[in-house]
């Protein structure tokens, strides 16, 4: 099999073919190492010929899959396929199923897997909506997907690693670069306990031509996919046609009726999507994932009030706590209603962010880390 899967990376590297050839190929053939022997005449037989099979037979003989096995290798890169069983079993499950997959990480077949989409220009409010469904998702073992995209996606994979949870990112560019560039030490946090997940060989740039592609690989391996904030002609409800395409459920977060990215989700959720105000929302809707329902997570609530071990000293942050939910709070409005000290407002909430009591937002907003 390690072969096999070596000679179909040798394949994804020869221009015109992609993972639809590819399977075009092993499925006339009988495997990608049968495919990549065969002779000549063998080749005017396959369907839907074409310059692809021109270029096949032009390359092949200047290519030696062993190097290119090599060349992944110093990457970090490895190779899963459909019958293997770290292959996301939902995805495998697909009639277009990629033929391989590259990935960096961790990556378990068996997992349950929750999908998050939404706009690149989301709101403070969005992101920290993503953030806590997410967080809260992974707190029970349900493993986030996402794109690493700007916005949602972002705080998506970082509402996962809050708990310490698992999240895959799929990539719509090779293994070799991250897109966007800002995200990189966010690519690296992920690889510690996630994975990062691509069809596309390494040393493919990021085109727009191949995110649709990504976001099918995003919804095929979920169970669900959770739309927050998107236009409503936008990439997150085309991976909504993907997802209700492959039967998984959709569900929106209603947004504030003025913002132009909440009409996204008001449509689905006119449409029929299953409207979220709360992890167990997603989790009553699915038979499979009745059991996390209403189940706590594994960490200690922390109330406002108590006392916790690993806070410094006998500071009481009542003061700020009470004054945090899950509506982001900027840091000037915490001064202005706290009973500390100006001068250690912005230590204290450091000391709350290292106590997993508060998340910080972009642009010094704040909100409580409840558990779910």
């Amino acid at each position: 099999m390690e072969q096999e899967k070596i000679v179909r990376a040798a394949f994804r590297t020869i221009k015109g073919v992609g993972s639809q050839r590819l399977r075009q190929l092993i499925a006339y053939f009988g495997s990608a190492v049968k495919a990549w022997e065969a002779p000549q005449s063998s080749y005017l037989q396959v369907a839907n010929q074409g310059k692809w099979i021109e270029e096949i037979l032009k390359v092949r003989n200047n290519i030696e899959p062993q190097e290119i096995g090599e060349a992944l290798s110093k990457l970090g890169v490895q190779l899963v396929t459909p019958d293997e069983t770290n292959y996301p079993r939902l995805l495998a499950e697909l009639a277009d199923a990629p033929p391989l997959l590259y990935y960096r990480g961790q990556l378990r077949g068996d997992a349950e897997v929750l999908a998050f989409v939404g706009s690149r220009q989301a709101t403070t409010y969005g992101k920290s909506a993503a953030r806590v469904l997410a967080r809260d998702a992974a707190a029970k073992g349900i493993v986030i997907a996402s794109g690493l995209a700007r916005g949602i996606d972002t705080a998506a994979h970082q509402g996962a690693l809050d708990n310490k949870g698992v999240t895959w990112a799929f990539f719509g560019c090779g293994l070799d670069r991250v897109y966007p560039s800002e995200n990189r030490r966010l690519a690296e946090d992920i690889l510690e306990r996630g994975a990062l997940i691509s069809e596309f060989t390494p040393g493919t740039p990021p085109n727009a031509l191949h995110f649709p592609a990504r976001n099918r690989l995003i919804s095929g391996c979920s169970c669900g996919v959770v739309v927050v904030e998107a236009a409503e002609k936008s990439g997150a409800l085309i991976t909504v046609d993907f997802a209700l395409e492959q039967g998984r459920e959709v569900f929106a977060v209603p947004g504030p009726i003025f913002s132009p990215v909440s009409r996204g989700p008001h449509h689905l959720i006119r449409q029929g999507a299953k409207i979220v105000a709360g992890i167990d929302d997603i989790c009553n809707e699915l038979p499979v994932w009745s059991n996390y329902a209403n189940q706590v997570s594994f960490n200690k609530k922390f109330l406002p009030g108590e006392k916790e071990k690993g806070l410094s000293g006998d500071r009481d942050y009542d003061s700020i706590l009470q004054q945090l939910s899950d509506v982001p709070l900027h840091i000037d409005q915490i001064t202005i209603h706290s009973t500390l000290p100006v001068s250690t407002i912005s230590l204290a909430l450091l000391e709350l962010q290292l106590g997993g009591k508060v998340i910080q937002l972009p642009g010094q907003h704040y909100v409580l880390a409840r558990e779910c």
